[in-house]
């Protein structure tokens, strides 16, 4: 077969999955890097604190519903559960959460590194690091993070509670399988 004809069949295929999700979508590997949902705004006010979330963005009522239909959609695609992995903002915290596919641990490397530049190549490199070390065939494992630790990693700038589906490989550069966009 040509290569642009396996191509258009690889894009079909995936532009199948999104628009039909089925219960048989090979979730073992299977990893959903997301950026929070909808949090009006951007960045945070000066002298926000982690501990504190009256001192920072966190999502708006569209932003939580939007999370729940995310969850909703994940659990469509066949991940009734999954390890699930947070930015210590309020905001991936609550999103994670709202996703309902199981319990959300903290992960400091998923933090922003907004106006801290410094601070972005110790944390790709650990991200690359943990997404290499996922076995092929695990668990589902959710990453809910900010667009540019999303960015960072892919390429690419993702919308509010937009995902980018990733298949470990082994590697610190999963295989990029598709985006999965809001809706």
């Amino acid at each position: 077969m040509p290569i642009l004809h396996r191509r258009t069949l690889m894009a079909l295929t995936a532009a199948a999955l999104l628009a039909f999700p089925a219960a048989a979508m090979e979730t073992a590997g299977l990893v959903v890097l997301m950026r929070h949902a909808q949090a009006p705004g951007t960045g945070d006010p000066p002298g926000f604190t982690l501990d504190d979330c009256a001192t920072q963005r966190t999502l708006s009522d569209d932003g939580r519903a939007q999370a729940k239909r995310i969850g909703e959609r994940l659990h469509e695609f066949g991940i009734a559960e999954a390890r699930v992995l947070s930015s210590q903002w309020c905001r991936c915290l609550e999103t994670a959460r709202l996703l309902d596919l199981g319990p959300v641990k903290e992960m400091p490397a998923l933090n922003s590194f907004i106006g801290r530049p410094e601070e972005e190549k110790d944390k790709v490199t650990e991200l690359r690091q943990f997404l290499a070390d996922l076995p092929r065939d695990g668990k589902p494992v959710v990453l809910v993070t900010h667009q540019v630790t999303v960015t960072a990693l892919t390429g690419i700038f993702p919308a509010s509670g937009e995902a980018v589906l990733l298949r470990a490989n082994g590697t610190p550069d999963p295989d990029r399988l598709d985006r999965l966009p809001t809706r």
